[in-house]
């Protein structure tokens, strides 16, 4: 199983990119590991688009969806949204094809350093993903991060949820 998996996020310190990095640890698959950093284009406009057609990297991560069987993201929340680095990138892979999650599996998270735990962009992640042929297998906050993972050892160190993250990522491979 080929699991493609990052943070919604172009943070350099992303606490959720540690969060990815660990639950893409918890299924036996061939994990590739994504920054955003590294799909940075210009703002999405319809004008760009006509004049300058669709991405190249766009078209790269679209790709690389095509070739997984599953997707893992951890969602940062920006003003109880979509961070404008994650929402960009979608705006331009909807341009190639509405159907940007191409029907594979994915375990959606989401964090914050605050106890709502980044919960209103998972609902809106959640609930918009079967709209962009996402089959969502689970999904996940994990409210106040600090106190819920050990940076030190780079896992969820809460027993409970960490349970929970282990039982969704299971549902990935099942």
């Amino acid at each position: 199983m080929k699991l493609l998996a990052f943070a919604a996020s172009n943070s350099r310190q992303s606490i959720n990119k540690n969060l990815v990095n660990y639950a893409s640890q918890l299924v036996e698959a061939e994990v590739e590991l994504l920054d955003l950093n590294d799909f940075e284009m210009p703002i999405y406009s319809s004008d760009k688009e006509n004049e300058h057609g669709i991405h190249p990297l766009a078209e790269s991560l679209y790709e690389k969806i095509s070739q997984s069987d599953a997707i893992l993201i951890s969602f940062a929340e920006h003003n109880g949204s979509y961070t404008s680095a994650y929402k960009n990138i979608f705006d331009w892979m909807s341009r190639i094809n509405q159907k940007v999650f191409q029907n594979k599996a994915m375990v959606l998270l989401a964090s914050s350093p605050g106890p709502g735990g980044a919960k209103n962009v998972l609902n809106s992640a959640v609930t918009s993903a079967p709209y962009f042929a996402g089959d969502v297998k689970g999904s996940l906050s994990i409210p106040s991060f600090y106190d819920n993972f050990d940076m030190q050892t780079g896992k969820v160190s809460n027993q409970e949820a960490n349970q929970e993250l282990e039982s969704i990522m299971q549902k990935l491979v099942a």
